[in-house]
């Protein structure tokens, strides 16, 4: 049976939850890089000799101890706390609700202040995944989505905005928080958490939004999120999920290096063009080709191609034969994925001995193609069921208040 649980009540250690924003005209510390972190410094008056002694003390309070206060960083001197307090905030974003499914799966839906005047908050969900050997947590990298992939809850949701890196990362720590993953912190009562050193040991980037649409900012928030003195997660346990922006996965390679998805679930251009419409952009071949180029790729680096299953749309044992055919060549794993239904959807999951079958003839031909049991159907937080209830302010209407155009620019 689902729960949704009282917040106040799930960790004593977690900061508490009531809304964002912090104080007027504090920024936030949280989801900059070092070297914008020591401009932050630089900016109220730290001497250029101990910038980065007390970049490095910073970090390691946000990112090794999960502070969500100055007053707690009792290395630093009470004149400088205060000056940090008066300038910086290291706030977290709101939980609007927190359910956990009858199988351990965690569901926050986060709030996220405005940026600007005249913008409204912004909801994302975010998703924890415990398992007996690890802690996998889907984060979300955009408000909605840029693609409208057909099977995907999320597609259903027209594109909000990018998220920053501050919010990417405040849904690691907001999990960490929740989780009592910090140095000294008591894992909840409630719910499972598995008995490991880390609670979250993988990130996946596999929730609202196209990842490589937002590249600048998730470069930075996964950056962060592999940095050896703080969240210190290996970057062969993040791994970055695509629908397929060739351009991009170069890049993605060379400047984050973490693992590789592949949102393919079909084989053919035409069957492709309906699920994932961004295929008639870059179509299979390219994205293959893109796919066999990316670098540090290797059998110790595979990249794992998603491919959700549809009952007769994709799931024939022609399909999966051709599949083999087309990644023949490529260090792979294939993520078989039951469908898992949303209200409305136009599809169905294939019938268990068609999985099996498909699968059969994946591991035949040498691939590991386990088949990813779905987890938390029954709060709506399994892959593809992602969906908040933010909408996007026009323009007009901001002017219209008197507000203006907030600042920054995103492409969509």
């Amino acid at each position: 049976m689902a729960v949704s649980l009282d917040i106040s009540r799930a960790n004593p250690n977690a900061p508490t939850v009531a809304a964002e924003p912090a104080a007027p005209g504090r920024a936030a510390l949280v989801g900059l890089t070092r070297a914008r972190l020591a401009a932050a410094l630089a900016e109220i008056g730290i001497p250029e000799r101990q910038l980065r002694m007390r970049t490095t003390q910073l970090w390691s309070w946000i990112y090794g101890r999960g502070a969500t206060s100055f007053a707690a960083m009792t290395d630093i001197g009470k004149e400088l706390r205060a000056r940090l307090d008066a300038r910086f905030s290291l706030t977290r974003p709101a939980i609007v609700a927190e359910q956990v499914s009858a199988d351990g799966t965690r569901k926050w839906l986060l709030r996220f202040a405005p940026r600007a005047p005249g913008e409204t908050p912004v909801e994302v969900e975010t998703v924890y995944i415990p398992e007996h050997d690890r802690g996998t947590l889907c984060v979300s990298s955009q408000v909605g989505c840029t693609l409208t992939c057909r099977f995907c809850h999320t597609g259903t949701q027209p594109w909000v905005r990018n998220l920053t890196p501050h919010e990417i990362v405040a849904q690691i720590l907001v999990a960490r928080d929740r989780l009592g993953d910090w140095p000294g912190a008591a894992r909840p009562a409630e719910g499972y958490v598995p008995d490991t050193d880390r609670a979250v040991s993988n990130i996946v980037l596999m929730g609202m939004g196209e990842p490589l649409y937002n590249f600048d900012n998730v470069r930075d928030a996964v950056l962060i999120a592999a940095d050896g003195e703080g969240l210190s997660l290996s970057k062969r346990r993040i791994t970055l999920s695509t629908a397929g922006v060739v351009p991009l996965i170069p890049r993605a390679g060379a400047e984050m290096g973490v693992m590789l998805a592949i949102s393919l679930h079909a084989v053919r251009d035409d069957l492709r063009d309906e699920l994932v419409p961004l295929n008639r952009k870059y179509p299979i071949a390219e994205l293959l080709d893109a796919c066999r180029a990316y670098p540090g790729l290797s059998n110790a680096r595979r990249i794992t191609f998603e491919y959700v299953m549809l009952k007769d749309v994709n799931d024939s044992l022609a399909d999966a034969r051709e599949l083999v055919r087309l990644l023949k060549g490529i260090p792979a794993k294939i993520n078989l994925i039951p469908f898992n239904p949303w209200p409305g959807s136009p599809y169905q999951c294939s019938d268990w001995e068609r999985i099996e079958a498909f699968a059969d003839v994946v591991n035949r031909a040498g691939y590991a193609s386990p088949v990813r049991t779905p987890r938390g159907r029954d709060i709506m937080a399994a892959c593809g069921q992602l969906k908040s209830e933010s909408a996007r302010v026009p323009a007009w209407k901001r002017r219209l208040a008197g507000e203006g155009q907030p600042a920054g620019g995103e492409a969509r």
